[in-house]
């Protein structure tokens, strides 16, 4: 394996950079997901029947905590890789340990945003508001809990074998797709939060 060292380290063989080029592609197919979901949320939020609309359900402060939970978890992400490329692995794992924190932070809001929903008579068989609501919502928390999972991983090899191509890679490629979520959540924050509250 050839090792261009100009590099940074993430980019730094061939594989690498087919690898990082993939999970764009990859990450094309993802845009094409939530784009379909946020139609099918369009199509159906005036649909209420006898339940509440976004207005009734929707708060303010927990929709808050989450956006600045999960934003401040793309930029401890970005100190993780930006520590990396500067060869500094305890900050590197310190950084990435805390966006995962924040992560799950973020997703106990969401549990407890679910929770509190139900609760109030909100469910998904409730209206097909609700149901294109959930369905939306947890196909973004379940790419959330699966990017938890894949950075514990990604961290227990940091601490066993340091930084290597391989490492650097899974590292980068994690951040791409943390940093995509981020960018969702902000539409989920604009169109269905804001706009479901006025």
């Amino acid at each position: 394996m050839k090792i261009d060292h100009s590099l940074p380290l993430e980019y730094s063989t061939e594989e690498n950079k087919l690898k990082i080029l993939g999970f764009w592609i990859f990450l094309g197919a993802e845009i094409a997901l939530f784009s379909t979901l946020f139609a099918v949320y369009f199509t159906l939020h005036n649909r209420i029947g006898n339940g509440p609309s976004g207005s009734h359900i929707f708060e303010l402060t927990p929709v808050m905590i989450e956006t600045i939970i999960l934003l401040t978890s793309s930029f401890t992400v970005g100190l993780a890789i930006h520590a990396m490329r500067l060869g500094l692995k305890k900050a590197m794992m310190t950084f990435f340990a805390i966006t995962l924190l924040l992560g799950a932070g973020f997703l106990s809001v969401e549990i407890f945003e679910f929770v509190t929903y139900v609760g109030e008579g909100a469910t998904m068989q409730t209206s097909a508001f609700l149901s294109s609501l959930f369905t939306l919502l947890g196909t973004h928390g379940a790419h959330v809990t699966f990017g938890l999972l894949w950075g514990g991983a990604i961290l227990w090899q940091i601490k066993k074998r340091g930084f290597t191509p391989e490492t650097a890679n899974k590292s980068f490629i994690f951040s791409l797709y943390w940093h995509f979520l981020d960018v969702v959540w902000i539409f989920i924050f604009s169109f269905v939060y804001l706009k479901g509250m006025m």
